[in-house]
């Protein structure tokens, strides 16, 4: 048996993970990112003690704990480099609980786990160069290369949502102005609809969708809106995918992965979305009698964090 666990900045969810990549039992408490690291590491300790006493079994029927974290890691020494959720930086996470537990513990952007899941049991199984990105508040991405997990020199070889695209109207959290995550993430979506209504277009049904508050604009409600043929809705979702499309295309052009697919909150557009991401993704081709891989829907939604996670020791 293996063991996962998604850390996230609002919840730390782990589970028991088979061989054949099921998870045969999970738990969750809250992150307190308030309370520091050590805390986070005494309620990631109760997790798995819960687990393996609910499962009826020992510390040795694990053969590893795999931790996916909203941040840069470095796989080789178990440090998370730095995550901003956890108000964290250069903090020896595996060694803290590898002291605890007794068995190997292994670290890597939550992203990349995610990608790891997809690419041994969803949406990119078989294929031995893949790419996946996850579309939520902001863009993170995981990339494997023959069969492997690829980060990079130094931790920081899969920080696709921070690759520069353009100018635009606001800066990214990393202080940047122009990173992808910016233009084609839920926050930029719902900021620039929010900005086009602020600039006067107030023809729109997402007024009422959002009940006169800009600030409750969600991108569930932008996609529904230009499903519905809301001329502000369709000019959001029109830019959003344009910008992820020169993304895509910029990451074919550099690894010419099999597969790219897309999860996270915003990729639940479904193939409304895919189709107009493929669509837009041609355009940019610079060959046409170059193949280029193609583009999916992640398959594991919310379960590949654990899974990928467990699979580390792998």
């Amino acid at each position: 048996m293996l063991l996962g666990i998604d850390l996230g900045g609002t919840t730390i969810k782990a589970g028991i993970v088979n061989d054949n990549g099921s998870i045969i039992l999970q738990d969750f408490c809250a992150t307190n990112v308030q309370l520091g690291f050590e805390h986070i590491v005494n309620d990631i300790t109760g997790l798995v003690n819960n687990l393996l006493a609910k499962a009826d079994m020992n510390i040795n029927n694990i053969q590893s704990i795999g931790i996916g974290i909203p941040g840069l890691t470095d796989s080789k020494t178990g440090n998370v480099i730095y995550c901003t959720n956890l108000a964290w930086e250069n903090v020896p996470l595996a060694e803290r609980l590898q002291a605890r537990f007794g068995i190997p513990v292994n670290i890597e952007n939550d992203a990349t786990v995610a990608a790891l899941a997809e690419s041994l049991f969803g949406s990119t199984k078989g294929v031995p160069n893949s790419v996946f990105l996850t579309l939520g508040t902001g863009i993170g991405g995981g990339i494997i290369i023959n069969g492997k997990v690829y980060s990079g020199s130094h931790g920081a070889g899969s920080e696709i949502g921070h690759m520069i695209v353009g100018e635009n109207f606001y800066s990214c959290n990393c202080g940047k102005n122009g990173c992808l995550e910016t233009f084609a993430s839920a926050t930029a979506i719902n900021k620039y609809a929010a900005q086009l209504i602020k600039e006067g277009r107030t023809n729109t049904t997402l007024i009422e969708m959002c009940k006169g508050n800009t600030d409750y604009i969600s991108a569930r409600m932008v996609f529904d809106a230009a499903k519905s043929g809301d001329e502000v809705a369709i000019e959001v979702v029109t830019r959003m995918v344009k910008y992820l499309s020169i993304g895509i295309i910029n990451i074919y052009n550099m690894l010419d992965p099999d597969v790219i697919t897309l999860g996270g909150g915003v990729a639940k557009a479904g193939q409304y979305l895919l189709d107009l991401v493929k669509k837009q993704t041609e355009k940019y081709v610079f060959n046409a009698n170059v193949k280029y891989g193609d583009i999916t829907l992640a398959q594991l939604g919310n379960e590949a964090g654990i899974i990928g996670a467990a699979f580390l020791g792998r």
